[in-house]
């Protein structure tokens, strides 16, 4: 029988293996599209895909997030509530688990969109309930469900000609 600490290990291990494959599922997607993908292999801060048009003359940062689709919640961080331009977008990523017959799901928003809806929400967390701490926890509501103040992220449900509008 497997220790407690055997199962946490697997389970961080499988995190972070979904993570990484979620990144390449991106990519991937990026170029059956057209466009130039690579993954940053967490050597660029904030940025785990550079996505890019053929001539190499624009350019769009993907920050990727995983969820297993079923999920109520995708955990972004706080810097989910910082805008990084118009050129930054975040990718939440429903991967599936093997063996299962759940589609792939991807919600494209664009950073401005994602910082104010992130941030207004937790402000509003944290009034409602004054003995409630501030953390570096941020969280993304999925679809069918909306956040605490009602953000729907099903308006970017593979809303790839986002990317496409910034790199053309």
């Amino acid at each position: 029988m497997p220790s407690d600490n055997f199962s946490s290990i697997a389970e961080s291990r499988d995190k972070s293996t979904r993570g990484n494959a979620s990144q390449f599922f991106v990519a991937g997607e990026l170029c059956r599209r057209g466009w130039v993908a690579v993954v940053t292999l967490g050597n660029t801060p904030n940025t785990d895909i550079l996505c890019s048009n053929r001539e190499g003359s624009k350019f769009v940062h993907i920050q990727v997030k995983t969820f297993v689709p079923g999920n109520r919640t995708v955990s972004v961080g706080r810097k989910a509530e910082k805008d990084f331009g118009k050129t930054f977008v975040w990718v939440l990523a429903g991967i599936p688990h093997p063996n299962t017959d759940k589609p792939f799901e991807f919600f494209v928003i664009p950073s401005a969109d994602m910082a104010k809806n992130v941030k207004t929400a937790n402000e509003r967390w944290l009034q409602d309930e004054p003995t409630r701490r501030d953390s570096d926890v941020r969280t993304v509501t999925l679809p069918p469900r909306t956040n605490y103040i009602g953000w729907d992220v099903s308006q970017y449900r593979n809303n790839w000609d986002l990317i496409e509008s910034l790199l053309t």
